[in-house]
């Protein structure tokens, strides 16, 4: 199918719209002719602005949830607006938590299938998908054969993010029906992890620590890293398995993905599930003691050598740099 309006599920935090939000919206400019957006909250107007200047025209303003999840109102609010004729040619959507919820309620009232784990597109008169599998080690190619909106949902850092200059998009309300006991449940308290620095999935310099650390006791002299470079801390899958530091800090398939500017890898192997999330990195420097392992093939800066003599160094390093 030709593709000429394309809406992306715009997602905001206190901060503005979500770093993945404005990488989809560049991306949507490039694949279709006409770009607008779906969004909720109370606050949606004063997003107005960021949303054109990333190629949006008008935002779909589902409004204040009152505390609801955001799946039942919002998919219900876009599939009132297909069913009243306002049908976008694809919808992008973040795979977030709430962006999978969305696009899965969506598909059953829509009754159309949904493409998942994007992280390329490809527009060449049909839009074609691409999703790594078996780890990253092969790219695999759908697209959709029958009419309607194509359902998209994306992974995080799959595209860069670039301003185009647009006006402020205009706010059209698109209230979602009443959708009783299905959307009855209601968000009642939040918990916000504490941390200092940027976060894991924006921050330009990530320090990520793996097996080779030893012990969890050890972890620490990464977090003393990141934050001498005002970097982020991560994680291989192992560690946070072991217990030795949460699930937020995993980079990797089913944990964050990261193109920082510089990845530092202390002690981590290299297994693909963990090469898929940080193999984007600008420029990756890894140390390990086994010379075969993986993480050497993508690493720009390989270091043999023992983690335990080479984070000292390195730390001594940093705190004397002039």
């Amino acid at each position: 199918m030709a593709i000429e309006k394309v809406w992306v599920l715009a997602e905001t935090t206190e901060a503005g719209l979500t770093a993945t939000t404005l990488e989809l919206l560049t991306e949507a400019r490039t694949v279709g002719s006409t770009v607008e957006a779906v969004a909720w909250g109370a606050e949606t107007a004063d997003h107005a602005a960021a949303l054109g200047e990333y190629g949006a025209t008008t935002v779909y303003d589902v409004g204040d949830l009152g505390g609801a999840l955001p799946g039942v109102p919002v998919a219900s609010a876009i599939a009132a607006l297909v069913a009243a004729g306002n049908a976008p040619d694809a919808l992008l959507i973040p795979a977030s938590y709430d962006g999978r919820d969305v696009a899965g309620r969506l598909s059953v009232k829509l009754d159309r299938p949904v493409l998942t784990n994007i992280t390329g597109l490809v527009a060449d008169g049909e839009l074609s998908t691409q999703h790594p599998v078996f780890g990253g080690t092969l790219v695999v190619t759908a697209r959709f054969t029958s009419p309607g909106v194509g359902i998209y949902v994306i992974r995080a850092k799959s595209f860069a993010s670039d301003p185009s200059g647009g006006a402020p998009a205009a706010v059209v309300a698109a209230p979602a029906p009443d959708a009783g006991a299905a959307n009855a449940a209601r968000i009642v308290e939040r918990h916000v992890e504490e941390r200092t620095g940027p976060k894991l999935d924006e921050a330009a310099v990530v320090a990520s620590g793996g097996r080779g650390l030893g012990s969890a006791d050890n972890y620490p002299l990464i977090e003393e890293v990141a934050k001498l470079l005002n970097g982020a801390a991560g994680a291989s899958r192992a560690i946070v398995d072991a217990g030795w530091v949460p699930y937020s800090h995993q980079v990797g398939q089913t944990g964050k993905t990261v193109k920082p500017t510089v990845y530092l890898a202390f002690g981590i192997s290299g297994a693909t599930q963990h090469l898929v999330g940080m193999k984007g990195s600008k420029n990756i420097v890894a140390v390990n003691k086994d010379q075969d392992a993986p993480i050497f093939g993508v690493a720009d800066l390989g270091i043999v050598g023992d983690v335990h003599k080479v984070l000292p160094a390195l730390i001594d390093a940093l705190k004397n740099r002039g």
